[in-house]
């Protein structure tokens, strides 16, 4: 089966052929600032996005005939984890969504192009505001402010079947506690398939990463809102984007920052050490969720490339369960790996509504 995978990200495109789970094809289609700044909405982009996945597609004699097209899901309502076949009413929800992302243009590219091709279907999975919270984790001390599930569910939900798949079992019998190493770091509790406590790791709860704040002192964060030091977008900035290690050292490269620490950057290092003690410090947390019983710990993500940062945490959670590395986030390969079970029946289809 020929499956088409669409990534729209921030400001790159990624698209992947597979046919069946063997990758044929795969390009990352880089867009300049300025091209993006021509259009007022995110969701203006989307005839300038799907032009360009079409061009490549031809550019590298990729015919154009997939069983299905299955694109990055976007900032919608809560939903459980699965595949969704994009409908109408995903398609209405997506131009009328409140939170701004490219990851929005997915599915409408995904069902456009999958209009154009006989017995072609449109899916997108397990999108970033998956919910699946237990009623105890949603609860805080103040009604006004329950927690919210907005975490990196893709590769979350593709590293749980494929644990479960190397020891032979149904990721729905597992107890797993999933921690995702990017820019935001998500750590989230999956209980026999369900992802029933997670940090909401786009700006609010969790350690803090190389781009998010992640938990502030309550009573600070007041104080600081009210200050008239910084205006309501400045804010918001600083507890997502220019937070965390980018606050603290001035970028993100983890690569330069721990090149900075061998030569001796002591500030570095403590900031360093203790972004890796608050993640530490988040995955021990969920181990009361299972009441200890955890079949395995499972790190992923892009940080999870670092033997620095992977050897460190693992001194710190050992104890709690086996810890299982899978470097990198290999959102393409999830997409076709959902869209693939969709067709074959292997992944139930959740109908949008």
């Amino acid at each position: 089966m020929k499956i088409l995978a669409i990534n729209p990200g921030s400001t790159s495109t990624k698209i992947a052929v597979f046919n069946a789970e063997q990758v044929v094809f795969v390009s990352n289609i880089r867009h300049d600032v300025k091209e993006l700044n021509y259009y007022e909405r995110v969701i203006d982009q989307f005839d300038f996005r799907k032009s360009l996945v079409l061009q490549e597609l031809e550019a590298n004699n990729i015919s154009f005939d997939f069983d299905a097209v299955i694109g990055r899901g976007g900032l919608l309502k809560p939903l459980q984890g699965g595949v969704y076949e994009v409908n109408d009413a995903m398609q209405r929800d997506t131009l009328r969504a409140m939170r701004s992302h490219a990851c929005n243009l997915g599915a409408l590219i995904a069902v456009d192009l999958a209009s154009k091709i006989p017995d072609c279907r449109a899916f997108m999975a397990d999108p970033g505001v998956v919910d699946e919270l237990d009623d105890i984790a949603r609860l805080t001390g103040s009604p006004l402010l329950p927690r919210i599930s907005i975490f990196h569910a893709l590769n979350h939900k593709a590293v749980a079947r494929r644990y479960a798949k190397e020891k032979n079992c149904k990721y729905e019998d597992l107890n797993l506690i999933i921690c995702h190493l990017g820019g935001g770091i998500s750590v989230a509790a999956h209980r026999k398939g369900k992802a029933v406590d997670v940090n909401n790791a786009l700006d609010g709860d969790g350690p803090f990463s190389p781009e998010r704040a992640g938990t502030l002192p309550s009573g600070g964060l007041i104080d600081l809102c009210f200050s008239g030091q910084f205006t309501h977008e400045e804010l918001k900035k600083r507890i997502s984007g220019r937070a965390g290690l980018a606050a603290h050292l001035g970028t993100t490269d983890v690569a330069a920052i721990i090149k900075s620490i061998e030569n001796g950057d002591e500030k570095a290092n403590l900031v360093m050490e203790a972004m890796i003690y608050n993640v530490a410090k988040s995955i021990a947390a969920l181990s009361i969720v299972f009441c200890g019983k955890i079949d395995a710990i499972l790190l992923t993500g892009g940080i999870a490339h670092s033997d620095y940062v992977v050897s460190r945490l693992k001194k710190r959670i050992t104890f709690l369960a086996p810890v299982v590395v899978y470097p990198g986030e290999d959102e393409m390969k999830a997409l076709a790996a959902s869209a693939l079970g969709a067709l074959t029946g292997e992944l139930p289809i959740i109908e949008y509504s």
